[in-house]
């Protein structure tokens, strides 16, 4: 093949690719579409997941989802809903595994990013950026009690790997005790601290020096510390969710967290609460670090942080446990963590958050919903094992996972999205947006109870 050949095959691909990328973004300017274009969109996204980013996605989506709607392509939304590529809405009880906490493109946090893309994107990596300084001062007054300083990530899994790291640096000791049913992400470090085997096993070795201990079992807890002092591997720090989201949505027991917490200060330890999922109003506080009365040394931060507009997340924690990177805060970098457009959204929608009162509506809205959830489920003990949750953090339970994935289907054939939990699938979750109208949720509840009486259990 000739070099003129391959020149001229070159820039007939690029002229392909650029008509192909003009197309996109003709649609992408649209407000309203089509039916001739929603059956594009819907053929150009299946082909695509097939062939170029992985087609189990859509042997996934058959298994949630009844006849056709496999293919359901979402295209915008608002509110506490989104639409589908052909116009159909969704009640969203996943939230995107709960980052729609002040819901779907809230047009304050909307306002503040497209406010903050007019003047200044990205930052230089030189100097100051205001935003950044700006967000960890809000942070350190909303935090609970002496942290302080903030370290900004672009997701769960960087806030948690950032948490690991100041904690190696802290006291220079490197066992961790973690616990069963956890998820704390899903790269090497953060991977270390999560318990499903299936995410860990293609990964061996992963980071040394990681305990699992059963949540909730303070006894095991206080043995394994006793051990790790007694054979010279000192405990660095414990690493907890609060409330386990992918867990099953597992609430601890009475006193169990403020048990950990002496623990920790007895052997010198330091308490890191994952707050990705749990944080930023979902359980009926700000952080469920309020509702157990318990202060770590660490925070950790994400999902909803950004506003559901912007990828966003941060570690906060206390001056004595972060002054380890002050000497060179170039210890730990990333270069788009704490960008002023990730940093305008969580500005905004923290003042969203405490404006609105929306932790304190979770609270009150969260109890409804799971109490009426709970009525539902009546007579359908065979099926539905239990509901439990705290705020707008709810898990339903099934006996099996082949009821979860049918009562799935089934509410997803009439409007209302669930998914089920990452690391117990036998638990859908509901997660919707803090701004849930009553109406919305009782559209959910009697979902639910159409959907159970028309499946076996």
């Amino acid at each position: 093949m000739s070099v003129d050949f391959k020149q001229e095959l070159k820039s007939e691909q690029n002229q392909n690719v650029s008509e192909y990328i003009n197309k996109v973004l003709s649609l992408i300017e649209k407000e309203e579409i089509n039916e001739v274009e929603a059956a594009w969109i819907t053929k150009e996204t299946v082909d695509g997941f097939r062939e170029h980013v992985n087609p189990g996605f859509l042997e996934y989506r058959k298994t949630v989802t009844e006849g056709g709607q496999f293919a359901a392509v979402e295209w915008s939304d608002n509110g506490s809903c989104f639409k589908d590529v052909n116009g159909k809405e969704y009640i969203d009880c996943l939230g995107g595994f709960g980052i729609y906490n002040v819901g779907h493109r809230n047009p304050k946090v909307v306002k503040a990013v497209t406010d903050q893309l007019k003047r200044q994107a990205l930052h230089s990596q030189d100097l100051l950026d205001p935003l950044r300084a700006m967000l960890a001062k809000i942070l350190a007054d909303i935090t609970p009690g002496d942290l302080k300083y903030a370290f900004f990530t672009n997701s769960g899994t960087e806030s948690v790997e950032a948490a690991l790291k100041l904690a190696k640096m802290y006291s220079e000791r490197t066992t961790f005790i973690s616990t069963t049913r956890a998820f704390h992400g899903k790269s090497l470090g953060s991977l270390s601290g999560t318990a499903k085997g299936m995410f860990r096993k293609p990964f061996l070795p992963l980071i040394p020096g990681f305990r699992h201990v059963p949540f909730g079992d303070i006894d095991m807890m206080r043995k394994t510390f006793e051990v790790c002092a007694a054979v010279g591997e000192d405990v660095a720090a414990v690493l907890l969710e609060p409330i386990q989201g992918e867990g099953g949505i597992i609430l601890p027991p009475e006193g169990y967290l403020k048990q950990v917490r002496e623990l920790c200060d007895q052997y010198g330890s330091l308490l890191i609460f994952d707050e990705v999922q749990t944080g930023m109003g979902r359980t009926g506080k700000m952080f469920a670090a309020e509702l157990y009365e318990v202060v770590p040394d660490i925070i950790c931060l994400a999902k909803a942080f950004g506003g559901g507009v912007m990828p966003a997340g941060a570690v906060v924690a206390t001056e004595n446990v972060f002054k380890s990177w002050f000497d060179n805060p170039f210890m730990h970098t990333t270069t788009f963590g704490g960008n002023p457009l990730a940093c305008a959204a969580a500005i905004a929608t923290i003042g969203v958050l405490i404006e609105e009162k929306l932790p304190e509506r979770a609270a009150e809205v969260g109890a409804y919903f799971l109490e009426e959830l709970k009525k539902a489920a009546k007579g359908h003990e065979d099926k539905v094992q239990e509901i439990r949750g705290q705020g707008l953090m709810i898990g339903i339970e099934f006996h099996q996972d082949e009821i979860g994935y049918e009562v799935s289907k089934g509410m997803f054939d009439r409007g209302i999205l669930v998914a089920g939990t990452l690391i117990n699938s036998k638990t859908i979750r509901i997660e919707p947006a803090l701004t849930i109208s009553y109406e919305e949720v009782n559209k959910v509840v009697n979902t639910l109870k159409e959907v159970l009486e028309h499946i076996n259990g």
